[in-house]
């Protein structure tokens, strides 16, 4: 049977890759979707990682459509759960009452949310959607994709989709090696960026670090111990660059000074959930008064009716859990290093479980219950993917460089501001401790701007990145890898493929025409686009 004709094709159903086929398809294409699980999402969902966000988020800095996916969260848990009056009745509602985030939340009620917003584009037929689903193969003609074969991970049929455009929103840029798009992985040099933070020499294996995220709750006088993993030693003993401890331990280094702090554990802590809010002045797990427990909790106890949650659900997305010790793609061991990640999260959740220590003075919390329920009934019960924080990367028309956005560089001046910008982001330059050795990289960021240079490769013109893949350095994807950002791409390729395909350009020449890019400016301006920051006074 032939394959219907796709004018979109989207390979990767995560964040970015979802948005830019819901609006490519509201525009009137017809768009293929795959992705290579059976959740769309990405990091909100199979990642299972709430959304770090930023301060005036409430407010604006993000697109419309993002903003209508915030409060459609909100809004599913005021139809569906049993929630408590005051917390029906507050505006920004937040499920887990969280220090990380305004929205923490159940991964599930975004799976929900997503999964409504495509509804109406695949019953119109303009959004088909190929569920687990994984490129192997791409053919190229020239500067041009002519065609993706893509593998059902169920059946190990292939099937090929030829398209006029793609987009690869694949969480670690899978198609750019298969289709021979010119990127790059690790760490630049300092000669190649010229960034303060870069090293001295650059090490194409040197990245960011993966963590297999998993929920628990606490049920006291049960025992839910899982099994002795069989690496849990190895962790255990293993030295880390500013753990004294190691990191199977409630001591870790703050992000910032490095310096060692202790933190606490405390389980379903008393108070009112409205009562604890995001410190986004410092969002780090660094303070001295800070409990791991309410770091990101996804579900309240006290915002439900008295019963609906015995007890609290946490989501552990910690520095114990960050897995460093190799790349997961480009390198012969990969597989064994994404197993091994999800080995170090069950041993340090059996650490917990048998060696944490207690308040009280004992050690362990044998009543801590994996809720792999509320991630998709994986196996082990972590989340069904890995959280990926740096990806292959395009070589770009223009590569976001540390001196664009860098407080300590711009200061007063602000983030470079950029002509042909088609979107904003905030978020600190955070690099946890790398696959190269490299202890926490934190680094003071400006709100800054997303210039449609850097959704560009150098060469090819009809492949377009939707996620992590997009032209900047080690350095800088560490502040724009953010959902919030990654929505932010996603949706503006969607507008732009939809664009081309109107005017019979290229993503080229609508950056180098000024009357081109003046139009689609003025199109995603309609589209609730926002593509400056406001001046913010005390900034």
């Amino acid at each position: 049977m032939s394959e219907p004709e796709t004018h979109l094709l989207v390979v990767g159903g995560g964040v970015g890759g979802l948005t830019a086929a819901v609006a490519a398809a509201r525009r009137g294409l017809r768009v293929t979707l795959t992705e290579p699980t059976d959740w769309i999402g990405g990091v909100l969902t199979t990642q299972a990682v709430p959304p770090d966000e930023h301060v005036w988020i409430e407010r604006f800095g993000c697109t419309a459509t993002y903003r209508a996916y915030r409060e459609a969260v909100r809004e599913y848990y005021r139809r569906h759960y049993p929630l408590t009056d005051a917390a029906r009745a507050r505006r920004a509602f937040n499920p887990g009452g969280a220090k990380v985030s305004d929205l923490c939340h159940e991964p599930r009620v975004t799976l929900a949310v997503l999964e409504a917003m495509i509804a109406p584009l695949r019953a119109s037929g303009r959004l088909r959607v190929l569920m687990e689903h994984a490129p192997v193969d791409a053919e190229a003609d020239g500067d041009r994709i002519t065609s993706v074969t893509l593998q059902d991970k169920r059946t190990g049929t292939r099937r090929v989709i030829a398209a006029p455009w793609v987009v690869d929103a694949t969480e670690t840029g899978d198609l750019l090696p298969l289709a021979g798009v010119e990127y790059v992985t690790g760490a630049e040099s300092q000669a190649d960026t010229g960034e303060p933070h870069a090293p001295a020499a650059a090490d194409p294996l040197n990245m960011q670090p993966v963590s297999v995220c998993f929920a628990l709750d606490h049920r006291p006088g049960e025992d839910h111990v899982v099994d002795r993993p069989d690496a849990y030693e190895k962790f255990k003993s293993a030295g880390a660059v500013d753990w004294p401890e190691g990191q199977l331990s409630l001591t870790a280094p703050h992000p910032k000074t490095r310096r060692p702090v202790q933190h606490m554990f405390l389980p379903n802590p008393d108070g009112d959930p409205a009562d604890l809010r995001p410190d986004y002045a410092d969002q780090r797990v660094g303070s001295m008064d800070r409990n791991l427990w309410t770091f990101r909790r996804i579900a309240a106890r006290g915002n439900f009716l008295p019963g609906a949650y015995p007890s609290d659900v946490t989501l552990v997305n910690w520095p114990q859990m960050d897995y460093w010790g190799g790349p997961v793609f480009d390198h012969p061991e990969a597989d064994a290093h994404l197993a091994a990640a999800r080995e170090l999260s069950r041993s340090f959740l059996y650490w917990l479980q048998t060696e944490a220590p207690r308040p009280d003075g004992g050690t362990g919390w044998p009543g801590l219950r994996l809720r792999g329920d509320l991630l998709g009934d994986t196996e082990d019960g972590l989340a069904k993917a890995a959280y990926i924080r740096e990806s292959r990367r395009i070589r770009a028309e223009h590569t976001v460089v540390e001196q664009e956005l860098s407080l300590d560089v711009r200061g007063d001046a602000g983030a470079l501001a950029h002509p042909d910008s088609v979107g904003i982001g905030m978020y600190r330059i955070d690099l946890h401790p790398s696959t190269g050795g490299d202890p926490y990289i934190d680094i003071g960021c400006c709100p800054f701007e997303l210039p449609l240079g850097a959704l560009l490769p150098e060469r090819v013109e009809n492949l377009l990145p939707a996620a992590k893949n997009i032209g900047t350095t080690h350095i800088t994807n560490g502040a724009y890898r953010m959902p919030l950002v990654e929505w932010n791409i996603g949706e503006v390729v969607g507008h732009l493929v939809a664009f081309c395909a109107d005017r019979g350009a290229t993503p080229r020449q609508v950056r180098a025409d000024e009357a081109l890019l003046a139009d689609f400016q003025r199109e995603l301006d309609d589209a609730g686009v926002e593509r400056h920051w406001p001046r913010v006074a005390g900034y």
